[in-house]
């Protein structure tokens, strides 16, 4: 899944290619990822790009329309982008694309979606603040006006995992599966540990953990194609997708615990005192 990062890396990418073109066409193939009506999608047809921001992991390509052109790329979801946009007709239910836009030189890009499980999200808005998503989004882990003491004001009376909390979006933006994996490793905490019960150095621990984690991240992301993001992503990780892998900081062997669809991966010498966590179904640790 796209986090914060990549999604920067793709906000950086597009505002130096799209802003000052306009929109030729726009086209939805899954209408299923559409989520709005009102304005059309076609109001954006003529329109010029203005900017290109991020709200948490939502892209946001603004218009002088008026109009905003807002995605989520979800678990499979991810932008495609040609400098010369392909000329074959996309045609429903017989290929992943679920938008295409294309702009008067000619360039342009495709969302795409893979498997079956179909969360990829369009929205034609006049605000983004119009999006559900955006509009009970947490602070953003990186904007200038989170500090230590707005962190620990989010984790007080909070008594669900720290991992829950970490991407929970309506808590902190931005931060998703994996990069939850990477903070608690980088700040040596099990990913079950009660937010409201940790101590001030914890706390300390952990906002430097997910600022430096995220920061590098972005640094990393920065000034790289969209075809290249993945794969500066999974070489990033240290933990997250590692399992059975030796831990980078101690040697151990990187664990797993598994969920309905997905997964954590955490280092039990770094994270858990030498205790392996049971599966989470199992609701407690293994002796």
């Amino acid at each position: 899944m796209p986090e914060m990062p990549e999604v920067e890396g793709l906000v950086e990418f597009l505002r130096g290619r799209v802003t000052g073109l306009r929109v030729d066409k726009a086209t939805v193939s899954a209408i299923n990822a559409l989520k709005t009506y009102d304005p059309p999608l076609t109001a954006l047809v003529g329109a010029h790009v203005t900017g290109v921001d991020r709200h948490g992991k939502f892209l946001d390509i603004a218009t002088d329309a008026g109009v905003h052109l807002v995605f989520h790329l979800a678990k499979a979801g991810w932008l495609r982008w040609y400098d010369a946009l392909p000329t074959t007709i996309v045609k429903p239910g017989k290929t992943p694309i679920a938008l295409r836009v294309c702009f008067d030189d000619g360039s342009g890009f495709d969302l795409t979606e893979a498997g079956t499980k179909k969360s990829l999200a369009v929205y034609a808005v006049h605000s983004p603040a119009e999006v559900p998503g955006i509009a009970r989004l947490g602070p953003d882990p990186l904007s200038a006006g989170f500090d230590r003491v707005a962190f620990g004001s989010l984790l007080a009376d909070r008594r669900t995992q720290i991992k829950g909390v970490l991407r929970d979006q309506s808590i902190i933006a931005g931060v998703g599966n994996a990069y939850s994996d990477e903070i608690l490793h980088a700040a040596k905490m099990t990913p079950y540990a009660l937010a409201a019960t940790l101590s001030d150095d914890e706390v300390d621990r952990l906002f430097t953990a997910m600022t430096t984690t995220l920061a590098e991240a972005v640094d990393e992301a920065r000034g790289k194609p969209p075809a290249e993001l993945k794969d500066a992503k999974r070489r990033g990780m240290r933990v997250h997708g590692r399992r059975g892998e030796a831990c980078p900081v101690c040697g151990d062997e990187v664990r797993s615990v598994f969920f309905a669809d997905n997964s954590l991966e955490y280092c039990p010498t770094c994270q858990t005192g030498g205790k392996l966590l049971a599966d989470r179904r199992l609701s407690r640790l293994l002796k």
